[in-house]
């Protein structure tokens, strides 16, 4: 499965690794995925992974 926030669509993201020799090489910036379980309209349950910062929007959007 992807590393991918199944609502934002939020990713893997990449940049550089920058040492104090201005040296670069390639890095990997991973999405902080939580998985949560949400509940469907016919009443079943199903486990989506959703990202920290997405999960923050909701709850603050929910208030």
């Amino acid at each position: 499965m992807s590393r991918r926030c199944a609502i934002t669509g939020k990713g893997v993201m990449v940049g550089h690794n920058v040492s104090h020799a201005n040296n670069k090489t390639k890095r990997r910036f991973l999405p902080n995925l939580r998985t949560i379980r949400i509940s469907l309209e016919d009443g079943s349950t199903m486990k989506i992974k959703v990202a920290a910062s997405t999960l923050r929007t909701m709850k603050k959007q929910s208030k």
